[in-house]
């Protein structure tokens, strides 16, 4: 039997995988290497700092970088004690020039707007009067990531309308395995009979996760934001995720928090353990998801800034052959991250629905 056919579309499997690692690996190089039009004219060329280049990319800016001194300028909209006022982030020339607005003359500092006095200085008593409001690069790959979400679903549900009682087919084949997955191993499990009413909240958490993690792996447009990796993003997720709990929770979940089976004289102790625990959970959802995903990055990063800092190709081989082995594992990091909020999620909306059992 001629067996050349399947070792050829494996070859070509490999190839494809690879090739896609170098892509990925190369945009994060030249991510790295910064962005010349940082520096102004005349000015002497400083040394690469590795701490300045990964703290810069894993956090959120007013510009959308693309290459070189290429980058999309996002709208700034600030509130002041004077009033609303808009522009756009291209006036500050790449973060080297200051802004004179209608109340305020602005410049960024460490990406952060600030008021400035006339000799360019932060004026740290206006700053304080004005609240940024901007439509920031986390905030422009967050809507592209409902907008992937809301096509996703919206394709899906339209496929399971038009093939009712029939096998799936194309695209709702490959999502329908991650839908039962969530059911079956995740929302069924933990919550119980009552698991329906929730999953579209696992649905929708298990796949912005994923969608938000997979983007911020890209180095290029429209990828290479930090959205899992910004903590105020985990806050919301895990704040929403509080609530649900909560606001769902039946009264043998509130009689174990307020009227636990111990001796009375041990309620003032119990009741603040308790509401920690309320608190804690939510908090441990929020720290897990930032700091793996913005470890995994900022460890790509460093791996790749060794070449800058070595100046040398002989660092090249073994700086790529790690990065992408964190690239793959980032992929893994990724899957499972999404799977371990959506089911810490499901698990503490159990034991808040959960019937009690004499």
């Amino acid at each position: 039997m001629d067996l050349s056919h399947i070792l050829n579309s494996k070859k070509i499997k490999l190839s494809f995988f690879l090739a896609v690692l170098s892509v990925l690996f190369v945009g994060k190089a030249f991510a790295v290497q910064g962005n010349p039009g940082q520096e102004k004219a005349g000015d002497k060329k400083e040394a690469f700092d590795p701490s300045v280049a990964i703290l810069e990319h894993i956090a959120d800016s007013h510009y959308w970088h693309l290459w070189g001194e290429t980058a999309i300028p996002l709208p700034v909209i600030l509130y002041t004690n004077k009033g609303f006022e808009t522009f756009s982030s291209a006036n500050f020339g790449h973060g080297n020039e200051a802004y004179k607005g209608k109340y305020y003359t602005y410049a960024l500092e460490k990406d952060k707007v600030k008021a400035v006095d006339p000799s360019g200085k932060v004026d740290e008593a206006a700053s304080k009067k004005v609240y940024d409001f901007s439509i920031t690069k986390n905030v422009v790959a967050l809507w592209i990531a409902c907008v992937l979400l809301l096509v996703l679903f919206f394709a899906v549900a339209s496929s399971y309308k038009k093939r009712v009682g029939k096998a799936p087919k194309g695209f709702q084949s490959f999502i329908e395995p991650v839908i039962v997955f969530v059911r079956d191993d995740i929302a069924r499990p933990n919550i119980g009979y009552k698991y329906e009413r929730f999953m579209p909240l696992l649905l929708t958490i298990f796949f912005f996760i994923l969608i938000n993690n997979l983007i911020g792996l890209v180095p290029f447009f429209p990828g290479g934001a930090n959205v899992t990796g910004n903590i105020a993003v985990t806050f919301v997720l895990a704040i929403i995720t509080m609530i649900v709990v909560n606001v769902n929770g039946n009264k043998y979940y509130w009689k174990h928090i307020f009227a636990p089976d111990v001796p009375f004289w041990l309620y003032p102790i119990m009741w603040p353990v308790e509401l920690v625990g309320i608190l804690s959970r939510p908090f441990a959802l929020m720290i897990r998801l930032f700091a793996n995903i913005t470890a995994g990055h900022i460890i790509v990063l460093s791996l790749i800034s060794l070449i800058f800092v070595f100046k040398s190709i002989a660092v090249a081989p073994v700086s790529i052959a790690f990065v992408v082995f964190m690239d793959v594992l980032e992929l893994l990091v990724a899957l499972l991250q999404a799977f371990v909020f959506t089911l810490l999620t499901a698990l503490f909306i159990g034991t808040a629905t959960e019937e009690h059992h004499h």
